[in-house]
């Protein structure tokens, strides 16, 4: 049963072009304190996604643990973390939560049963002005000394490029995962693999086997990343919000080794909720 609560969904906002009734309509759908994380954005794209976003976290909650769409209380944390507030909790997910990331074209959602989750998309944008080498430059103390010869060793500048961005979103991931805000060092954590597989990390040079990591590579030079993480790792007011941050070894290690799943495509469409007297979910 603890499967159900692993879901993977990712929407590409480039293959919605609202009009701006059906854009408002999308909205509409959404309790109202949602509502000027979208609109303060003055450019579409951006408002899309932040639509975009708040829709998958309502509609997976609904889908997952069966709570009608207009009585889920979505809150966050001081550092932005996404949480849930509800009374009651399921014992076939004993720590349920989600998490949520978009970039570029595509806007990705996550959850677990038990396990912390991070999730983070990133789109492999080319530098305009700057050349690849000055870009990258920016974030040298994000990155720890192995890391930052391997991502200049990687060959040319798209490759080059590609390297960066790998390891970027990594790091995001597991960063957003124990629900620290941007001022978590992220030089601290220190990613491991072969050829981006079996991907592990080393945070302050002590490595984590209490956590696991894949990177899923999509269309349009987009990737997404997945951090599965023990919820002892959670920052204080993230843990707070937890009915449960400490389990015990055999409970922990069963979900820490349930498989990953891919995502699953979805639409916007399939993400607002039926009228009343159809299915709400």
């Amino acid at each position: 049963m603890m499967e159900r609560g692993l879901q993977r969904w990712i929407v590409d906002i480039s293959k919605w072009d609202p009009a701006s009734l059906d854009f408002s309509l999308a909205l509409s759908v959404l309790p109202q304190h949602e509502h000027s994380s979208i609109t303060r954005f003055v450019k579409l794209e951006d408002r899309k996604r932040a639509l975009v976003s708040r829709l998958l976290q309502y509609a997976l909650v609904c889908k997952v643990l069966g709570i009608p769409h207009n009585e889920i209380i979505i809150k966050r944390t001081m550092e932005g973390k996404p949480y849930l507030e509800c009374g009651q909790v399921s014992m076939d997910f004993p720590n349920f939560n989600f998490n949520v990331s978009h970039h570029g074209d595509y806007v990705a959602i996550a959850s677990e049963p038990l396990c912390l989750v991070g999730v983070d998309t990133v789109c492999c944008i080319k530098p305009k002005i700057q050349t690849v080498t000055e870009f990258i430059r920016n974030f040298i103390s994000c990155f720890s000394t192995l890391e930052w010869h391997i991502i200049l060793s990687a060959g040319a500048n798209d490759e080059i490029l590609d390297a960066f961005y790998r390891y970027w979103c990594l790091k995001e991931a597991y960063v957003k995962a124990i629900g620290c805000g941007v001022t978590y060092g992220l030089d601290r954590v220190e990613f491991h693999h072969t050829n981006w597989t079996n991907i592990w990390a080393k945070v302050n040079g002590k490595p984590m086997p209490d956590c696991k990591f894949w990177l899923f590579e999509l269309p349009k030079k987009h990737y997404v990343a997945l951090a599965r993480v023990h919820p002892k790792f959670a920052v204080e007011s993230y843990k707070s919000t937890m009915y449960v941050s400490e389990f015990d070894e055999d409970e922990y290690y069963t979900a820490l080794g349930l498989p990953n799943i891919e995502f699953s495509v979805r639409t916007v469409e399939q993400l607002i909720p039926a009228p009343p007297g159809g299915d709400s979910c």
